[in-house]
């Protein structure tokens, strides 16, 4: 006896429904990820306190390391955020519309944050490639190579898009 009216869900191809899967389980991933580089910086952080104000001596690279641990975690684990719906969304309008303007507003807005997040994805494995390419340093007194500091945005952007897809493949809920 077939169903009458099967849900959405229900009717999605096994290729998507697997793509959504995975995707799911990267951003749950890059999450812990992103959580074990926002507890590096602050650890980074409190060596730098430790160092400067009870040892007195100077510090070099927590500062600058802290720096890009956690604007690497932010974006290693947007996707994550996005997968569960933690962003900040103002719904006062779409609630009140209801139906198929909701809808409309549910795509165009997905359709804009996917192409915004392709394209800084793609600004940034581009600045990667240049910083990788030409040796490029921090040029601060700690002088490390720039690149693996930068490969976080762009495999945390690269996530967010394709999390992107995801969602818009899912629906709105």
């Amino acid at each position: 006896m077939a169903m009458a009216n099967p849900s959405p869900h229900s009717r999605r191809s096994p290729l998507i429904h697997g793509y959504i899967r995975l995707m799911d389980a990267t951003s749950r991933a890059s999450a812990y990820l992103a959580a074990a580089m926002f507890v590096a910086g602050v650890l980074a952080i409190c060596h730098m306190v430790f160092v400067r104000y009870l040892l007195g001596m100077s510090t070099s690279w927590q500062t600058e390391f802290t720096i890009f641990s956690v604007t690497g975690a932010m974006l290693m684990g947007s996707a994550y955020v996005l997968m569960t719906g933690g962003h900040v969304a103002i719904t006062l309008l779409p609630d009140l519309v209801g139906g198929v303007a909701r809808k409309a507003m549910y795509w165009i807005s997905s359709l804009f944050g996917f192409a915004f997040c392709a394209a800084l994805a793609y600004g940034s494995w581009i600045y990667v490639a240049e910083a990788f390419h030409g040796q490029w340093t921090t040029g601060t007194v700690w002088n490390p190579i720039l690149w693996p500091a930068l490969l976080p945005v762009s495999v945390g952007a690269t996530l967010l898009t394709l999390q992107y897809v995801a969602e818009m493949l899912r629906g709105e809920s």
